[in-house]
């Protein structure tokens, strides 16, 4: 752990930053985007550095380092380059995304295409597709009016925003405060937490150019330093990834008093706090005529979303949510099982891991498996009130449930109703599809989607996927407030700087190549590099995140050669 920041340098970063804040907010667009290249050089000198100090403080093999490559370099590059492009069209007077990204829903939102829209999207994702749905009132003809606002300001006025930072995964703190710098035009002090202030070095380092001119610093310590930056005069706004408990905290105060006070929502802090929380998160499975093949695929995209990163991400699957009438329903728990078994081992970092993994394994029916391990509840009621839908394990443990529905439509219907109304949080939520059920609900299906309340769905891939698109704005469902904050209030990423998103929706391909092509389906996407079971995802990520430099054609043989390899 490195050494807390002392109150008196606290004052005087602050002091720094308050004194060039204004001076951020209404820099040159072309200033912007030369500190945006500098960024990214320092990125790609530092990457092997970062991916190896997260892979060596997480107990990581070489084999399992791909998602540090892609949790931390990858993301953040991904992040600077959109965000340079966006600017690049603010430059230009023109929005920051393309008209014919941009369709009429159902029920006349905007719906705006995000991925794929540059060069190479179709090809390295080959299969994958993200869009973005704005709030209903949010339509074609004045999406305009709800982008960017920031840049259409006459007169910024700059402010100092306190970040909160997270501890699991290492790109969130930079990631956060870029939004803050380039969205929203903050100027920011980013509180590493104590689990990942190894980066700091690493992270002065890249935003070296920001630190040198005011405009960014990085703070370290625990609860006592984190109090202190968001209390502090000089702090105009507060942005923090964790939990409801620490927001609560930070806004109501602790005890019985804090409690009271969040009740009557009568906040102790009245600057403006955004947030993102996390939750419980679903993942759906929708019958229809899998094969063994199929439910294998299916259950490695489960097993990764539960255990990358040790099972320490805000949207790792929790609740496996069944059809009952499904046949295949047990045997795809058994391929869960079988592949969670032979997963290799990995260390529980996070502070108080263990103990809530075992809390899960006290439970009546609870199996644990594997070396990690990883422990899971097979059946809960899902009439009860059961914790696992209420309390986010945060650690390798999951439960599964089983609903009724006489088809894959009633049920669809019966499982977000579920999700919606049963689990605590609206961050993410995954569901699996074949193709053909899909082609059976028509357009119903996107209107089905549309009443799910998640910030980020993800059909037959993970809602991570959605986080690493810096386009895909990234928080909870909007109309959470204070004293029920849920997963969040406002917005991070972000790279087209909308206003009034109210969900992602990723989608992704049900089989990977070659099996696809045997069935018709024309994608490019074998094994996804982040699979757990993926023996080449290291190197895919290494190569991923090369590219993400300097979007250079010859990197694209040696991503081809190692992803087809997975």
């Amino acid at each position: 752990m490195t050494l807390a920041t002392s109150d008196a340098a606290i004052d005087r970063s602050l002091e720094v930053l308050s004194g060039h804040k204004d001076e951020w907010a209404t820099l040159r667009i072309g200033e912007r985007i030369r500190l945006l290249d500098d960024l990214i050089r320092r990125i790609d000198s530092a990457a092997s550095r970062w991916a190896a100090a997260g892979a060596e403080a997480k107990g990581l093999s070489r084999g399992q380092m791909g998602e540090e490559w892609l949790m931390g370099p990858y993301g953040l590059l991904r992040a600077a380059t959109a965000l340079r492009s966006s600017l690049q069209r603010i430059a230009k007077s023109i929005n920051t995304y393309d008209d014919r990204w941009v369709r009429q829903g159902a029920d006349g939102r905007a719906i705006v295409k995000v991925l794929p829209v540059e060069w190479f999207e179709p090809v390295l994702l080959s299969g994958f597709r993200i869009d973005v749905w704005m709030e209903p009132l949010v339509t074609p003809n004045n999406l305009a009016e709800h982008t960017a606002s920031f840049y259409k300001t006459p007169s910024p006025v700059g402010r100092v925003c306190g970040i909160l930072g997270a501890g699991n995964v290492s790109s969130i703190p930079a990631l956060d405060a870029l939004s803050k710098l380039y969205v929203e035009g903050q100027v920011a002090a980013v509180k590493f937490n104590p689990v990942n202030d190894y980066l700091g070095p690493i992270f002065e380092e890249i935003f070296g150019g920001f630190i040198q001119r005011g405009w960014i610093r990085f703070l370290y310590g625990g609860a006592e330093t984190g109090a202190r930056l968001v209390e502090h005069p000089l702090v105009d706004t507060v942005h923090i990834t964790g939990s409801t408990a620490t927001h609560d905290r930070i806004v109501f105060g602790s005890g019985s008093a804090g409690e009271n006070r969040r009740r009557f929502n009568s906040p102790l802090m009245n600057k403006p706090i955004s947030s993102e929380l996390g939750g419980v998160s679903p993942f759906i499975v929708i019958p229809g005529p899998w094969t063994e093949a199929d439910l294998r695929f299916q259950a490695e995209n489960f097993v990764t979303q539960k255990l990358v990163n040790g099972g320490f991400n805000c949207i790792a699957a929790q609740v496996m949510v069944l059809p009952e009438a499904w046949p295949l329903s047990e045997r795809f728990v058994e391929h869960v099982h079988e592949l969670m078994s032979a997963q290799p081992p990995r260390l529980a970092y996070y502070p108080g891991a263990d103990e809530r993994r075992q809390n899960v394994a006290g439970r009546s029916g609870a199996l644990t498996v594997g070396a990690s391990p990883c422990t899971y509840v097979d059946g809960t009621d899902h009439t009860d009130d059961d914790p696992a839908y209420r309390e986010e394990f945060f650690s390798a443990a999951f439960v599964t449930t089983r609903l009724p529905g006489n088809d894959a439509a009633a049920y669809l219907e019966n499982a977000i109703d579920f999700a919606n109304t049963r689990l605590d949080g609206t961050l993410g939520a995954n569901l699996v599809i074949h193709p053909a059920t899909r082609s059976e609900f028509g357009d119903g299906f996107e209107a089905t989607l549309a009443k799910l309340h998640y910030g980020a769905i993800a059909v037959n891939t993970w809602t991570a996927f959605n986080f690493l698109q810096p386009r895909a704005p990234w928080g909870a469902f909007p109309g959470h407030s204070l004293d029920d904050v849920g997963s969040g209030i406002g917005l991070v990423h972000n790279a087209l700087m909308f206003d009034r998103p109210e969900k992602t929706v990723a989608t992704g391909p049900f089989r990977p190549v070659p099996r696809a092509w045997l069935v018709g389906e024309f994608h490019l996407s074998p094994r996804p590099p982040w699979f757990v079971t993926c023996p080449t995802g290291a190197l895919t990520a290494e190569r991923f995140t090369r590219f993400a430099a300097d979007h250079s054609p010859s990197h694209l043989p040696g991503i081809f050669a190692s992803a087809l390899r997975g």
